[in-house]
């Protein structure tokens, strides 16, 4: 018996030596799915608030500033850090006569740093939403 014990001396530290890089690699990519997860979900969020801020105004250029205010607002709150952030506000719906359908569509677009993960490039994540003017608004 003494003879097999011998054989097995050791082969727990060559095992710790495989799996330990392996689970660390599993971790890793774990929180690397979460981190985009939310930030998914925060930059989705901050389009949805943009295009409603920006639906509430009576001109363009309002809709544009208040979509910018209101996205940076949510991804703070959410705390969200883009290295890069652009909110693109479509803005054509406010030239529309009134009494007709018109909407303003938000796109925001946020670069999330993943490099202090060990991975060798940020990733962009880009939300958008439609929001509706009120037809009978004055514009």
């Amino acid at each position: 018996m003494t003879a097999g014990r011998r054989r097995d001396h050791g082969s727990a530290s060559i095992e710790l030596a495989i799996l330990l890089p392996t689970f660390a690699f599993l971790i890793a990519l774990a929180y690397l799915f979460g981190r985009t997860t939310v930030s998914q979900a925060a930059v989705d969020l901050a389009a949805h608030d943009a295009a409603r801020a920006a639906s509430l105004q009576r001109t363009s250029s309002a809709a544009s500033a208040a979509a910018e205010a209101a996205a940076r607002a949510t991804l703070s709150s959410q705390g969200t850090v883009c290295v890069r952030l652009t909110v693109a506000a479509d803005t054509s719906g406010f030239r529309v006569p009134v009494g007709q359908p018109a909407s303003v569509t938000v796109s925001v677009t946020c670069t999330v740093r993943l490099t202090d993960l060990g991975f060798a490039h940020d990733r962009s994540i880009a939300g958008s939403f439609s929001s509706p003017i009120d037809a009978y608004r004055e514009r």
